[in-house]
């Protein structure tokens, strides 16, 4: 199936364990600026380096280096369509990802901006495990396997990311009120945003997805 989505919402609202169902479900490419930029810090690159101190601050890396990042993405798997993790963040990653889309001929199918409270964001975030291979995210609550942290998937180690502690947590929800609220405006008034009570079960969140993409497959 060829679906180009984005996920939005706070952080801790669910966008990478729904991406990862999506993926799973629909076989649908995933990826985020945050996986991107990970890998490239574990590989040690200048630009690995240069961003590495802003995302331990929970400040957001400029729009020219994510939007030069999805582009190249793009270019090289966009043609299965993709499902972007917390992707555009801001007003002018969102304007700059609608004309890197116009350029390769093609749109976005679906914004999908998940919704939850704040007590749901400091919950979700203070047990958050991340695989630092692949990305999968889960919690130590929610996962069995919590106790031995490694990725069912990819057997990497499933650690906290430095980018989770309160003091950051903070600094990320102000990024998101004032940066990436706008863009649910932006994304209305192009008809394609959906909006999802994202407080709830995974697996309930992800049968509205499911959906939601079923109904754009058969529009």
């Amino acid at each position: 199936m060829k679906r180009r989505l984005v996920l939005l919402g706070a952080p801790g609202s669910g966008k990478g364990t729904q991406a990862e169902l999506i993926t799973r479900q629909f076989g649908i490419p995933v990826t985020s600026p945050g996986a991107i930029l990970r890998r490239e810090q574990d590989l040690g690159t200048p630009l690995g380096q240069q961003t590495a101190e802003i995302i331990q601050r929970g400040e957001l890396v400029s729009d020219d280096v994510i939007v030069k990042l999805i582009e190249e993405w793009l270019r090289l798997h966009g043609s299965y369509g993709f499902v972007f993790d917390g992707f555009p963040r801001t007003l002018p990653q969102a304007e700059s990802l609608n004309s890197i889309l116009q350029r390769l001929r093609t749109a976005l199918d679906l914004a999908i901006w998940l919704e939850v409270s704040e007590k749901t964001v400091h919950d979700r975030i203070g047990g958050r495990l991340q695989c630092r291979n692949c990305g999968f995210t889960t919690s130590v609550s929610s996962a069995k396997f919590a106790e031995r942290p490694i990725c069912p998937y990819c057997e990497g180690p499933l650690v906290r990311r430095s980018d989770d502690d309160e003091t950051v947590l903070s600094n990320r929800l102000q990024e998101f009120h004032t940066k990436t609220e706008p863009l649910a405006k932006f994304y209305e008034k192009m008809s394609i945003l959906h909006r999802i009570d994202g407080n709830r079960d995974r697996d309930v969140v992800f049968k509205d997805i499911s959906r939601l993409i079923e109904q754009k497959s058969d529009a």
